[in-house]
């Protein structure tokens, strides 16, 4: 089975091309800047802004199933538009899609937890952008699997890690908000999650987060302890009154996922302990 994972150089799509090769597999990965590591995969520059590009790479690899975990942020083009390109193709090719969106998808206004059944009501560009993604691939691929996730973390090189290590040695300007509220899943828990689902025929709408709802700022406090910083340096501040959109208390209810998953999906007070490594 051949699969094409999308963004294979960002975070996420680093870890899904780690565990394909360590399974035997070969993956294909696409690259926008540069192309990643991973003995036996094939490597294709790929612009998700660009139709043409995108259609000659699905048609050189021909895949059964392409896992897009690319994020491109706020930029409509990419996340949005190129999110709703990836899944025309697919759907013109009977390829299966597994497509990664977000947390952001939800306003955190209303509800103590979003389980799968939940609407998209999107308060930020990058949350609207991942909606309508979302929402056109089960549109137009109806046996596609559409994967919300939260907070991803692990092996020392999350952007969240990095920056507490920044605000705790002082390089760094900023804060860790203390009433922004998430659901911290790792990364390798994550993409062996994406895998089962990839190499399944579920369909349908998957939340993968962990168990755990942290606020940045606990968050950070766990990656510090684990690393021998200081918690007591990280600066703390209240996102509600920074006037800054998005979310604050936004909840992933993975509980009916899990249930179908054989892999499990910790808790960020689990794989953030004391005697948990970077690498676990």
């Amino acid at each position: 089975m051949t699969v094409l994972i999308i963004g294979g150089n960002g975070f996420l799509g680093a870890e899904l091309v780690r565990q394909a090769v360590s399974a035997g597999l070969h993956p294909a990965a696409t690259f926008h800047s540069r192309p990643g590591s991973g003995d036996g995969t094939t490597w294709h520059h790929l612009d998700l802004r660009d139709p043409t590009r995108l259609e000659e790479v699905l048609d050189t690899m021909a895949p059964a199933v392409v896992i897009n975990a690319t994020s491109g942020g706020a930029d409509w083009a990419v996340t949005a538009e190129g999110g709703i390109r990836l899944a025309q193709a697919a759907a013109g090719r009977n390829i299966r899609l597994v497509h990664v969106s977000s947390d952001a998808v939800f306003s955190g206004t209303g509800r103590d937890r979003y389980d799968e059944s939940c609407l998209p009501d999107p308060l930020t560009p990058y949350g609207a952008a991942k909606a309508a993604a979302e929402t056109a691939v089960r549109l137009l691929c109806p046996q596609a699997a559409v994967a919300r996730t939260s907070l991803i973390v692990g092996n020392g090189r999350s952007e969240h890690e990095q920056l507490v290590h920044a605000l705790a040695t002082g390089t760094r300007q900023g804060a860790l908000y203390t009433d922004d509220i998430r659901c911290p899943v790792h990364v390798t828990d994550l993409a062996a999650a994406l895998w089962e689902i990839a190499q399944s025929d579920a369909a349908g709408v998957f939340h993968l987060a962990g168990p755990d709802a942290l606020s940045r700022y606990e968050l950070g406090e766990l990656i510090a302890r684990r690393d021998g910083l200081d918690p007591a340096r990280l600066p703390s501040a209240r996102r509600s009154e920074t006037g800054l959109p998005g979310g604050l208390d936004v909840r992933l209810d993975s509980r009916a996922t899990q249930q179908k998953l054989r892999t499990r999906l910790r808790g960020a007070r689990e794989f953030l302990s004391a005697n948990s490594s970077k690498s676990s």
